[in-house]
C-alpha cells in the first residue's frame, strides 16, 4: 500500500496521481518462486532473479504488480495513451457532465520535423506567444459556442461536438509492471509526442520509487529507446 495522495503535475494543468498499488517487487519475486515452492533467498538473489527474468523475456510474473492511477491529460494525449489496451480504464463522460475550463496551451511550439514525417522540432523562429494567443481566442470561442448551446437546451453528448481536443478529460488506469514498462518504453522514448513523453516520465518516477529492483533490471535489460531525463540517475 502507498501513499495514495502523492500526485505529479504534468504539462500546465494535468497530473498524475498514483490510488493505489499491490506487489511491487516482492509480488513479481513470489510469481515466479512459485512454480519451484521455494522462497526468498535475500536481496542479492532476489535482485539477479529480476533480472533473470527480464533479460530472457519471462514477463508473467511481472503482471503480479499492479498500479491504479488518477489522470489529468488533453484529450489527444489520452487517446495515444488508451491504444495501450492491455490495461483498464474508467473516462470522465462528456455526456453526463458539463465541461470545465480546462484547455493545453503549450507556450513552446514545434515545427515539423524534416526527416521524420510523424514526430516534431524545436524552432525557435516560430511566433511562440502569438500561437498560443491564437489557441487561446479558438478555445474561448469554442467554449462559448459550448455554453451558448447547452443554454438553447442541446444535449451536453451533443454541445461537445464543439469542443477541441486540448480539452483536458481526466481517467483511472489500472496496469500492471509488465504492460507499464510496455508503455515507459514507448512513450517515454524520446521520439513519442513530447506531451505524452511527460506523462511516461511521470509514471517512470513512480515505477522508479516503488519497484526499485524492477526499474533497475529494466533500465539495464528492456529499455531500449533514448531519453536523458529517463536515464538520469535521479527520479524522472
Amino acid at each position: 500500500m502507498t501513499d495514495k495522495t502523492s500526485a505529479v503535475r504534468v504539462l500546465d494543468k494535468g497530473f498524475v496521481r498514483l490510488v493505489d498499488m499491490m506487489g511491487g517487487d516482492r509480488g513479481v519475486l513470489d510469481a515466479a518462486r512459485v512454480c519451484y515452492a521455494s522462497r526468498t533467498k535475500g536481496e542479492a538473489p532476489d535482485r539477479k532473479l529480476i533480472c533473470y527474468l527480464l533479460k530472457h523475456s519471462h514477463l508473467t510474473p511481472f503482471e503480479h504488480a499492479v498500479f491504479k492511477f488518477h489522470v489529468a491529460a488533453p484529450i489527444f494525449v489520452a487517446r495515444q495513451w488508451f491504444r495501450h489496451r492491455f490495461a483498464a480504464y474508467n473516462e470522465i463522460s462528456f455526456r453526463y457532465t458539463e465541461v470545465k475550463d480546462e484547455f493545453y496551451v503549450p507556450k513552446a511550439w514545434r515545427a515539423q520535423d524534416a526527416v521524420n514525417k510523424q514526430g516534431s522540432a524545436a524552432n525557435a523562429g516560430l511566433d511562440h506567444a502569438g500561437l498560443s494567443a491564437k489557441l487561446s481566442d479558438q478555445v474561448r470561442a469554442a467554449l462559448a459556442a459550448y455554453r451558448e448551446m447547452l443554454a438553447a437546451g442541446v444535449a451536453r453528448e451533443m454541445a461537445r461536438l464543439v469542443l477541441p481536443v486540448n480539452l483536458y478529460t481526466q481517467f483511472y488506469w489500472t496496469v500492471n509492471c509488465r504492460s507499464l514498462m510496455n508503455f515507459v518504453s514507448l512513450r517515454a522514448d524520446e521520439h513519442a509526442q513530447w506531451e505524452m513523453q511527460q506523462y511516461a516520465l511521470a509514471l517512470a518516477g513512480f515505477f522508479r520509487r516503488l519497484m526499485p529492483w524492477t526499474w533497475d533490471a529494466f533500465m539495464v535489460h528492456a529499455w531500449k529507446g533514448a531519453n536523458p531525463r529517463l536515464e538520469a540517475p535521479d527520479q524522472p
